[in-house]
């Protein structure tokens, strides 16, 4: 007579926590918001509680000194995390976010953000590499500020805001920026922007349409081969 065995016992399985899934739904603790192009999101001052989640659209950081000189610290596009200053213990926002365009932003507290990045690691790997190539993009910033000429970081800001060297498909078009703000982004007059930007879309490097800011890959060799002093 055969020997009868109980069914096996199976653990049940952790169930796979969807990281796209928990930024682009809301919940108890999260909540989408849309904003206009030109909103403020959050000032500089504000109280900081929340880490957003760029969805769609962008949002420029900027920030202001005592005598009200404004200076954009960062352009940032889908994908990105901004906010997270308050993980760290930051109770007041440093810098004002204003969004580019219509922008959909995740809005997650500061006491879910904390606990997802505890307890599930496939987030925290993610924004983890969030933080890792936020740091490197400030440190290439600062280089590119130091010791490149007008006219080529002129050219990296605007394929920063193409994301061209992103994992993810560049975006040949971009919301269309205004001449005043890529002065501030890279520490320059408007006129020398303006002079820049036609001598771009002469060479055919960048075109403006109905959709926006053409940015065409080939302005990568403006940034590879200096062509004025600083």
């Amino acid at each position: 007579m055969a020997k009868q065995t109980s069914p096996r016992r199976t653990r049940p399985s952790k169930r796979n926590f969807d990281v796209q899934h928990f930024l682009e739904s809301a919940g108890v603790a999260r909540k989408v918001t849309e904003f206009k192009k030109n909103q403020i999101i959050f000032s500089q001052g504000d109280s900081g509680k929340t880490v957003l989640y760029i969805q769609k659209g962008g949002v420029r950081l900027s920030v202001v000194n005592e005598r009200g000189k404004e200076a954009v610290i960062a352009m940032l596009a889908p994908g990105d995390f901004f906010g997270e200053g308050c993980l760290a213990g930051q109770p007041l926002r440093i810098g004002t976010a204003t969004a580019l365009s219509v922008t959909t932003i995740m809005i997650i507290e500061k006491r879910e953000m904390s606990r997802v990045l505890h307890a599930e690691h496939a987030f925290s790997d993610r924004f983890i590499a969030h933080m890792l190539s936020r740091n490197i993009r400030v440190e290439e910033d600062l280089v590119d500020q130091l010791f490149n000429s007008s006219e080529k970081r002129l050219a990296r800001a605007l394929l920063t805001l193409a994301r061209y060297g992103k994992v993810d498909r560049p975006e040949r078009v971009v919301p269309k920026i205004s001449q005043e703000v890529l002065a501030e982004m890279v520490g320059t007059t408007r006129s020398r922007v303006n002079f820049f930007m036609n001598k771009f879309r002469r060479l055919g490097l960048i075109n403006y349409s109905g959709k926006g800011l053409e940015i065409n890959s080939s302005l990568l060799s403006v940034v590879l081969h200096d062509s004025e002093h600083p």
